[in-house]
């Protein structure tokens, strides 16, 4: 009767382990998949720009003949950042790039005035200036998700699970050193 008991016990001990096992395992699987489905939007969100950029190229290129090789560093940046096989390192660092020289475009427009009442510029515009926005949006979801992820996969008990799933944590999104230097508000209203 005691050794039934003992039994019973020792099952039920060995039952609540296996959920809780499956549990951890399950939630580590949902976290992950989580990142997956960020990293797909970021993705979405850089298909929109370099589809936006060839036009924004063309439509300012005729007005804008002293910012050639800034438009033209632009044609470059999207050429490596659509390379297939190319890093995510590699990748995160031409996408930072491509918005810095975006930029750029965007400020020298202002000093081109057939530039800024021009219909096709100005929807490029705001369709460049919305997808951004969008691609900053889905860049913080891509974080929040790697950041919850990466927490779980570190604390005890689930990182006993994680280590033996072979999950390593991902990389942040991470802006370049140079963007992060406060912008000059005298520079801005310059020229």
């Amino acid at each position: 009767m005691i050794l039934l008991g003992v039994l019973s016990g020792v099952l039920g001990l060995a039952i609540l382990v296996v959920l809780l096992l499956i549990g951890l395992r399950n939630h580590l699987v949902r976290l992950k998949n989580q990142i997956a489905n960020a990293s797909g939007s970021i993705e979405v969100m850089l298909k929109k720009r370099h589809d936006l950029l060839p036009n924004l190229v063309s439509a300012v290129q005729a007005f804008m003949s002293h910012e050639r090789e800034l438009i033209q560093k632009v044609t470059e940046l999207r050429t490596t950042a659509l390379k297939p096989n190319l890093p995510a390192s590699e990748r995160m660092r031409a996408e930072g790039e491509i918005s810095r020289a975006l930029s750029g475009i965007l400020v020298a427009v202002e000093n081109y005035p057939q530039l800024k009442s021009d219909g096709t510029v100005l929807r490029l515009q705001a369709s460049l200036n919305e997808t951004e926005e969008q691609l900053s949006a889905a860049r913080r979801f891509y974080n929040s998700a790697v950041t919850e992820f990466n927490t779980a996969i570190q604390v005890f008990p689930s990182s006993l699970v994680a280590s033996k799933l072979g999950y390593r944590t991902h990389p942040l999104f991470e802006i370049a050193e140079a963007e992060r230097a406060v912008p000059s508000i005298g520079a801005l209203f310059a020229g």
